[in-house]
């Protein structure tokens, strides 16, 4: 591994911590956000999927599961960074234990304790229903410790995490502002969505649950539309065509929800800006906000002392192939437009494995030969990356 970076943010005297400087738990708040992705089938149920293609995003310094790169592992949801930030006017000793029952934790930092189940010689799980968990102790809270962070040279969706004013927090030597982990699991998704024959778009709450707000979202060569929708308890019908709004205005409407449900407004922008690359990007797709309940239930989470507040808020993202969307990727394929193709990204894989799954073989056209070659140049890629976790330095 390469030396760390690290950037050095104030010089004050740090705290020295003693048992009698924990102070009661109302001294402690708690705020974590984080995304739960899915890619919807024909059905609207979730598809297990991997993705094809994608750079690496996570720095060098965060800790892995596997020495194999288990982002290629195939699997429901994946369970994308969520963040858990501290707040705290005074020093603070905690604990932190996670539990996903139907997953496994795949990438955390700082440092865990412990992450069970552990990955040994394997190179994907053989189920992801491995009843993970992690465990931080001793997570040093510290209002004026010296913040030394670790950095890398290259860019990461890592770093804009820590653009709020929680209170730094140090495990061992690592410092950070929040404890980060991600992971994949196999378990069910509430909102399932569906296109029509007539080209309307089914969306379906099958939990027990109300999902409080949900968002349809297109952008179609460049040309951004939504509609904002509440109180999703049964089915609704949207028309895709009737999309609309700008880049500007879906920014503000997802900023003030995510701080109506819980999130300070620095938390609220720092998760938009870390998925600002992929949110808004080629595609349609939903997002809405998980239950409370949902997110409890799916990812237990114990913090010793109990904080006199937890707020939760994640958003799930489902994926969908859109008529539009076939249309774009099949046309891009018989044609050679690769560019077009890796608009698509991770999520062209599943896509293609719908689209062949749907096509009469005697109706195809075959794809062209520049296709052919993007795509396995793209598997290869992906089979060599396998071996070894990719990260930025």
């Amino acid at each position: 591994m390469p030396p760390l970076r690290f950037v050095a943010v104030i010089a004050l005297l740090a705290p020295v911590f003693t048992g009698q400087e924990v102070p009661a738990a109302s001294d402690l708040v708690t705020h974590e956000w984080g995304t739960f992705s899915s890619v919807a089938g024909s059905d609207g149920a979730p598809v297990r999927w991997a993705p094809l293609s994608g750079t690496p995003d996570l720095p060098c310094f965060v800790d892995h599961l596997s020495t194999h790169n288990l982002k290629y592992a195939p699997g429901l949801v994946r369970m994308e960074t969520p963040v858990l930030y501290f707040y705290s006017p005074h020093p603070l000793v905690a604990s932190v234990h996670v539990g996903f029952p139907r997953g496994w934790i795949t990438e955390w930092y700082p440092q865990a304790t412990k992450v069970t189940p552990e990955i040994s010689g394997a190179r994907f799980p053989a189920a992801l229903s491995g009843k993970a968990q992690a465990d931080w102790d001793s997570i040093q809270i510290a209002p004026s410790k010296t913040q030394l962070f670790p950095a890398t040279a290259g860019p990461s969706r890592y770093f804009a995490a820590r653009n709020t004013d929680a209170t730094p927090i140090q495990i061992g030597k690592q410092q950070e502002k929040f404890i980060f982990y991600r992971g994949m699991g196999d378990f069910d998704v509430a909102l399932q969505a569906k296109f029509l024959a007539d080209g309307q778009l089914q969306i379906r709450n099958t939990g027990p649950e109300t999902i409080a707000l949900a968002i349809v979202f297109e952008n179609h060569a460049g040309t951004i539309g939504y509609r904002v929708l509440h109180s999703l308890s049964d089915t609704l019908y949207v028309n895709p065509s009737e999309l609309g709004g700008t880049p500007e205005s879906l920014r503000r409407e997802l900023t003030g929800s995510l701080v109506e449900f819980g999130l300070y407004e620095k938390e609220a922008l720092a998760m938009l800006d870390t998925w600002q690359d992929s949110w808004f990007d080629e595609g349609m797709r939903i997002f809405y906000i998980v239950p409370r309940s949902t997110v409890d239930s799916v990812l237990p989470l114990t913090i010793t002392p109990q904080p006199a507040a937890t707020s939760r808020v994640f958003v799930g993202r489902v994926e969908l192939l859109s008529p539009s969307v076939r249309q774009t990727i099949t046309t891009a394929l018989n044609t050679g437009d690769v560019d077009t193709l890796a608009k698509f990204g991770r999520f062209l894989n599943p896509f293609l494995g719908q689209i062949y799954l749907q096509t009469n073989p005697f109706q195809a056209t075959a794809p062209s030969q520049r296709s052919n070659q993007y795509l396995q140049q793209a598997y290869i890629k992906m089979a060599k990356e396998q071996e070894s976790a990719t990260c930025v330095k």
